[in-house]
């Protein structure tokens, strides 16, 4: 199985416990439970399961639950336990990739002995990674917005999206308006959404507590964050013109506002994996040791995120990058990404390694969403089929994000939390920083579209080392 077949990363938003999808195995009826995003199930009783393909479940859950056809392309199936998430692709057969799990966990986690045994996948019904986000913003279904707004939040509440406080509160509130209604002043109180604050905001933001030593961890958070601030946005959320406010109105407004708002987050949509980076050299010993990261790849591109500080280490747009993956039969496992950069003022190129049993998947997903880019950017203006609304509304958005690159936020790279090698070129030497070539050392990178990642020529006052 490459990266292109399906893609393994961390447990999702939520870590569910070792549970199984199927009650009964036989040539005959079985009973599959596939799980949503808000963690109901869709029981399926199912003729022949161990040769049903993945396809065949997805139309069987499109038509208990009545959607669209837009939901054959928005969502995919998955297989996701503890240890590891797999997209599968329509042909996959869900149950026997069930019984090769122990042989993933093996090929792609570093789990012991002990917990592959007992880890059990669970197969869920959750966001296609392939599926635009300008297609997204064309969906006007309610359930099918739903899922998708269910699955947005559950990653926005486990910390799996990092957001900076004001965009956390903005979210929450939009979640209050869902689940609370309308707000009216005095209801609800900050202290009564005190008691349910860890449905409406990260866990992160809801414990912080009180001393020096919360103050030192809370790494510039505005006063008004938690209740007080999440009660300040919900009072400054919007009701659609024209909506009816009673008991039973469309909540569609309010989750594709969700949505739109995360879409603002680079990595919205994303696959996620799981690595370590090095950590820079520290103290007089020049001790560093390495950290625990997450990679997040879309189709827009590649992005780092510490995994205990939930904030962005490195994000790359795939014109910004060449990357490359070794397997373990090489040495470690570990994806390369080179991007540019510069040490002390002059410019070079970078290499981040980061050390990963799931490199080659990571690495084969990087090639396919490039491909996918490639073969659809330029039928992109054709493709506007279903509407002239959407023509004019949907290319905005992911060809310029609003202005989240603001100062301090998590989202923003933060190179000196990273450890990486510096080389240029001179010569027709290859040295280490301050190194140096007259190419890139990988040859797969995004040639054919235009961007800034460029071969940096070396400069006469720059020291070799």
């Amino acid at each position: 199985m490459d990266g292109t077949e399906g893609n393994a990363g961390q447990p999702g938003p939520a870590e569910r416990s070792h549970r199984s999808s199927v009650s009964s195995v036989g040539t005959r009826a079985a009973d599959v439970l596939v799980y949503l995003a808000d963690d109901t199930v869709v029981p399926l009783a199912v003729e022949n399961l161990p040769s049903l393909s993945a396809h065949e479940l997805h139309r069987a859950v499109r038509e208990v639950l009545q959607l669209p056809d837009i939901a054959l392309d928005a969502f995919a199936l998955w297989l996701v336990s503890p240890l590891l998430e797999v997209q599968l692709k329509p042909k996959h057969q869900p149950y026997k990739l069930g019984r090769q799990w122990p042989e993933l966990l093996l090929r792609f986690t570093d789990a012991p002995a002990d917990h592959v045994a007992m880890d059990e996948p669970s197969l869920q019904f959750r966001r296609n990674v392939f599926f635009p986000k300008r297609r997204e913003l064309q969906i006007h279904d309610e359930e099918v917005l739903r899922l998708l707004y269910e699955e947005a939040k559950g990653n926005v509440l486990a910390a799996r999206y990092p957001c900076d406080v004001e965009d956390c509160e903005a979210l929450g509130a939009l979640v209050c308006r869902v689940q609370l209604g309308p707000y009216q002043p005095g209801q609800p109180t900050a202290c009564t959404l005190r008691e349910k604050l860890d449905s409406f905001l990260p866990a992160h933001l809801c414990k912080r507590g009180h001393g020096l030593f919360a103050a030192l961890r809370g790494r510039g958070a505005k006063a008004g964050t938690g209740e007080q601030g999440l009660l300040n946005a919900y009072g400054q959320v919007k009701e659609a013109v024209g909506s009816d406010s009673e008991h039973g109105a469309s909540l569609s407004p309010h989750y594709r506002a969700y949505l739109l708002k995360s879409h603002e987050l680079p990595f919205y949509g994303c696959a996620f994996f799981h690595g370590e980076v090095d950590k820079p050299a520290q103290g007089f010993l020049h001790r560093g040791g390495r950290k625990p990261v997450t990679v997040a790849i879309s189709l827009e591109g590649v992005h780092v995120i510490d995994s205990r500080e939930k904030h962005v280490l490195l994000g790359l747009r795939f014109q910004e990058l060449s990357w490359d993956h070794t397997s373990p039969e090489e040495e470690e496992s570990v994806l390369w990404l080179e991007f540019d950069g510069d040490n002390e003022g002059t410019p070079v190129n970078k290499l981040l390694k980061i050390y990963s049993k799931q490199a080659e998947l990571m690495s084969s997903l990087i090639e396919y969403c490039i491909e996918l880019n490639q073969t659809s950017e330029p039928a992109a203006p054709q493709e506007n089929v279903s509407g002239p609304t959407a023509a004019t509304g949907s290319p905005p958005p992911p060809a310029q994000r609003p202005p989240l690159r603001r100062q301090g936020s998590v989202v923003c790279s933060r190179l000196q939390h990273l450890s990486t090698i510096d080389y240029v070129e001179e010569g027709q030497q290859i040295k280490r920083v301050k190194p140096k070539r007259t190419t890139s050392f990988f040859s797969r990178q995004l040639s054919t579209v235009q961007g800034s990642y460029t071969v940096v020529q070396p400069t006469d006052s720059l020291e070799q080392g």
